[in-house]
């Protein structure tokens, strides 16, 4: 069970998660599917995602000093700054930045989000599990990993805000359909990455079944696996029948999108523990 500090770093970490990809995802679908009405649910979840950075760097420094006094402590900060966790804080700050920036700079700017997005991105790759394998096609995997469930993310709630109108039903359709041509790559990516990472990670069918690690491994597998199987009836089914001009398909869809979000908050929340208080296997 974890103690104060534990539990506060793993919420944290859960705003992190959601606060920077959800960010990075939606000015991603933004650009790639030609979605409008998305900057302010950009300008919030990035304004999420520097909260929980500035946060979680505070927090770390509280647990070196076992006091609340470490999140204010500059001795204890300044050190942070000079390990991986501190890079991984610059990176986000810049990235996030210059997310909100760009913004407000019409195309260009929706460049610069995207660059911007990547960069937060790539904070991760810089601590925790990943980096302590010390391999730069790890790293290559996990920022691969992470762009595709960005992707997938940040197209939902744009996708359900248009599946809720009679008025923008055509425009749901075509972004679905469009979007199922990218999982169709995107999905067999994360598929396959996320089983070398978890390979990687825990490294025999033994820890994967006998440590905890392992066993909230399997947790979020499965939830990914039921995860996947919403995507499946949006792109075989309700979508399809979308385009031919079911208006029930419309109210089908966002019920699934809901039930995605649900999930996919319960898979963030998973790895947040994951990468927080449990210990890789030995």
């Amino acid at each position: 069970m974890p103690d104060l500090f534990g539990l506060a770093a793993i919420i944290t970490k859960f705003l992190l998660y959601l606060g920077v990809i959800t960010a990075t995802g939606t000015v991603i679908a933004a650009l790639v599917f030609k979605l409008d009405r998305t900057r302010g649910l950009a300008v919030i979840f990035a304004a999420l995602g520097l909260f929980a950075t500035i946060l979680s760097f505070s927090l770390r420094g509280a647990n070196l000093t076992g006091d609340l006094s470490g999140m204010t402590d500059p001795i204890m900060l300044n050190l942070l700054w000079s390990t991986p966790v501190g890079t991984a804080l610059a990176l986000r700050l810049v990235g996030l930045s210059l997310l909100l920036v760009g913004l407000f700079l019409g195309h260009i700017g929706a460049l610069a989000s995207v660059l911007g997005g990547l960069i937060a991105l790539f904070s991760f790759t810089q601590i925790g599990h990943i980096s302590d394998s010390k391999a730069a096609f790890m790293e290559v995997t996990l920022m691969l990993h992470l762009v595709a469930i960005a992707l997938w993310i940040g197209v939902l709630t744009p996708l359900n805000r248009l599946a809720s109108s009679s008025k923008t039903h055509v425009s749901a359709a075509d972004v679905g359909h469009q979007f199922g041509l990218v999982a169709s790559f995107t999905v067999p990516l994360l598929i396959v990455v996320g089983t070398y990472m978890g390979y990687q990670l825990v490294g025999s069918f033994n820890a994967l079944v006998e440590t905890s690690y392992g066993q909230a491994l399997i947790i979020k597998v499965l939830m990914v696996g039921g995860l996947l199987g919403l995507a499946a009836a949006n792109k075989l089914r309700f979508i399809p029948a979308l385009r031919l001009g079911d208006p029930i398909a419309a109210s089908h869809l966002s019920k699934s999108i809901y039930l995605e979000w649900f999930v996919i908050l319960t898979i963030l929340g998973t790895t947040a523990v994951l990468t927080t208080n449990l210990t890789l296997p030995k």
